[in-house]
């Protein structure tokens, strides 16, 4: 390979003689651009990756070539990088010495085989080799039948647990999963069932490991993940091949930055107010550690410095996740990796740049002021004797925590368009029928956390006479006098910005004894939520499962994501019918309310071909146009196909992150650092989500990472 360099010297010729120039396009002091060839000529649609280590914390820039081969990463830290080309039907280049302002003539290298090109495609094209059980295997005749259980009543059911139990934890398509380390095999005796039981029980996360197997059928999951695993080792392929980037998908920038430790993991990020991204415009980057740690980790994008800040808790005696686990990991070994007290799962910022937490402060028994005989008004209504996380806010002006005990467990949070501020909360699961808010203005005026809390059933309106009355368990005989309330609880949570109702989504439950899909579900709080709250919820269309995540435009669409491989939206205004009275528990009221986007990729032979393999773990709408594809983009991330999947106009620009391989998110936001810099003055922020980093590229070396995703006018803009 011949590599040719020049400095900023030639840069800046370049710029002087435009009808020379042209032809190789400029390149600025803070730029590196050239070309890549192969010998099949300009690559076009390929990576060009640019990483350094000189920097306070490892930093990368990705760039696309265009429809000539040509590439320029723009705005590189002064540094020495290597710069190398990856992409479909190649393998990675050699690294080239490289520094800002120099201009590269890059060679690609095509893969030898077909085997060697599909090391590179993203991990569902692996997953979806997975054998699915038939829809005729269910319901589930057992442990002495079909190894399915027998509360297990239908495949959608089973495929949601798939996705949903495992996929949503772990990159499943990722190297280091489908291919199953050499510790666990030997352990095993070269037997790949054993060693698949083997890994199951490794390390912290074992206990909701054989909790998911449970539901699947541990001898049936067990059996059908060492036969994928095995015929990946005798040579089977993925029998689909993803495309190279196209259009405007050549248009991205993807920045990365190193933080927190290899030893952690990453649930969520936050970088502006979801409401006003303006908010904190060129601050710190701050992320949720979940179990892994206590330690809150946060970049300043600026400086290229990431650094730690501790949470602290309210009892000593809150849970560690060092007591949890005990079989050893191929990894690290005996070693115990996580040490959260705090469960830190999802945070947000509110106007003044204050980060608020959903995190554990004490063990799940609640107070005395949340249970039976307490005088705060919902605790009369509907005491709760336990939660499993409450939350925190730490104020970065003051550098002061406070602590809030909440009767209510908490999840995702996000704010209201309310002049309270009011802070709703998802619980999670279980199937708690409880949703909570919190008053921040209240509390931050009296620092009552009592007085600013509170909580509501979900309460459908079967009498169908437009207001709360008295309501039936679920389960229970319908009372045509009485309401009914189900017992669902909110996954994903979110605010309308068009009037005061409150959407939230619950997740499918196809195990125990529950046998209960997934929801979309409004919430209009009327004038005191505790007591005149009422529900509606909506399933979605047949053929479409599996609810997760939920995220409201600014013209009162909601959107969602499903694990029948879609994104979906909900337009409640197209409904024709009444949305209450009798039928309205069953959520089956106003299909012509959904629309369903097919995620694009492979799908499971013997599974219904209207949907795909594919599985998105949240969905976030970017009202105000902080990626640059327009105002009210709905953004799906998708754990498996390693992308985020913006649907733009009814088609989805794939933003797929190659470097490391095994991208793996669960939300993002979007910033406005610069309203009037144009492209390189906003962009969307997220973290790595998977709870095992080391699964990845990079092995036990790698550590979580930051990203920004930025599109600019052309694959060439500076």
């Amino acid at each position: 390979m011949r590599t040719k360099r020049w400095g900023p010297l030639f840069a800046v010729w370049v710029l002087s003689f435009p009808a020379w120039g042209a032809a190789l396009f400029p390149i600025s002091a803070h730029d590196i651009g050239g070309t890549v060839e192969s010998p099949r000529g300009p690559e076009a649609g390929v990576w060009v990756i640019a990483e350094t280590t000189e920097l306070p914390t490892r930093f990368a820039k990705i760039v696309a070539t265009d429809d000539q081969g040509r590439f320029l990463i723009p705005d590189l830290p002064s540094a020495h990088y290597q710069v190398w080309v990856r992409g479909y039907g190649l393998v990675d280049s050699r690294h080239v010495d490289a520094k800002p302002g120099e201009r590269l003539d890059l060679s690609a290298v095509p893969a030898p085989d077909e085997r060697t090109a599909a090391a590179y495609y993203p991990g569902v094209y692996w997953y979806s080799l997975l054998e699915i059980p038939k829809p005729e295997d269910f319901p589930g005749t057992g442990e002495k039948g079909n190894g399915i259980p027998t509360f297990m009543k239908s495949q959608r059911y089973w495929i949601d647990t798939l996705k949903n139990g495992c996929q949503s934890c772990h990159a499943l398509g990722s190297r280091g999963v489908r291919e199953v380390p050499t510790f666990f095999s030997s352990l095993g005796d070269g037997n790949s069932f054993a060693a698949w039981a083997y890994r199951t029980q490794a390390g912290q996360a074992m206990g909701y490991m054989a909790t998911v197997l449970a539901r699947l059928g541990p001898e049936k999951g067990l059996s059908l993940f060492s036969h994928w695993t095995d015929r990946i080792a005798q040579g089977a392929l993925p029998f689909e091949t993803p495309p190279r980037p196209t259009g405007l998908e050549r248009n991205a920038v993807y920045t990365l930055w190193d933080w927190s430790s290899p030893k952690h993991y990453l649930h969520d990020a936050i970088s502006t107010d979801k409401r006003n991204p303006t908010v904190n415009a060129n601050g710190l980057i701050w992320g949720a550690p979940e179990e892994s740690s206590d330690f809150v980790p946060t970049l300043d994008p600026v400086r290229n410095v990431a650094s730690e800040i501790r949470m602290p808790y309210l009892d000593p005696a809150t849970p560690s996740q060092l007591a949890v686990g005990k079989g050893p990991s191929a990894y690290w070994g005996d070693e115990r990796i996580w040490d959260g007290h705090t469960s830190i799962h999802n945070l947000i910022m509110d106007e003044a740049g204050r980060v608020w937490f959903t995190a554990r402060i004490r063990p799940a028994a609640n107070p005395a002021f949340c249970r039976r005989g307490s005088t705060l008004p919902a605790a009369q209504a509907l005491p709760l004797d336990e939660s499993f996380r409450q939350l925190t806010l730490y104020d970065p002006s003051s550098k002061t925590w406070h602590l809030i005990d909440t009767c209510f467990s908490t999840h995702h949070l996000y704010f209201g368009h309310d002049s309270d501020n009011t802070l709703w909360t998802s619980a999670g699961p279980p199937a708690s029928g409880v949703v909570g808010w919190f008053d921040s203005r209240r509390y931050l005026e009296t620092g009552k956390a009592q007085l600013a809390q509170g909580w509501t059933p979900i309460v459908v309106d079967t009498n169908g006479n437009g207001k709360r009355d008295d309501y039936v368990q679920q389960g229970e005989p319908p009372d045509p006098a009485k309401d009914t309330r189900v017992m669902a609880a909110f996954y994903g949570v979110q605010p309308s910005p068009v009037d005061d109702s409150i959407w939230g989504q619950s997740m499918d439950v196809g195990f125990s004894r529950m046998d209960q899909p997934g929801y979309l579900i409004r919430i209009k709080p009327g004038p005191d939520p505790i007591h005149t709250a009422l529900a509606e919820i909506y399933q979605p269309p047949e053929g479409a499962f599996g609810p997760r995540g939920v995220d409201v435009d600014s013209n009162g669409v909601v959107w969602t994501v499903l694990s029948s491989g879609h994104m979906a939206s909900f337009d409640r205004s197209k409904c024709q019918g009444p949305l209450n009275g009798p039928g309205a528990a069953e959520g089956k009221l106003c299909p012509e309310g959904w629309t369903l986007y097919r995620f694009p990729g492979p799908q499971f032979r013997g599974v219904d071909p209207s949907g795909s393999a594919d599985h998105a773990y949240y969905i976030w709408v970017d009202r105000f146009n902080t990626l640059g594809l327009g105002n009210d983009v709905p953004i799906a991330c998708t754990n498996g196909g390693e992308s985020l999947l913006a649907l733009v106009h009814g088609q989805f620009v794939t933003l797929h992150v190659p470097y490391p391989m095994g991208f793996f998110t669960k939300n993002v936001d979007g910033r406005i650092d610069d309203p009037a810099g144009g492209w390189k003055g906003r962009g969307l922020w997220t973290t790595s989500g998977t709870r095992a980093n080391f699964h990845g590229e990079g092995g036990k070396d790698a550590s979580p990472k930051v990203f920004k995703i930025q599109i600019r006018p052309d694959p060439l803009a500076d």
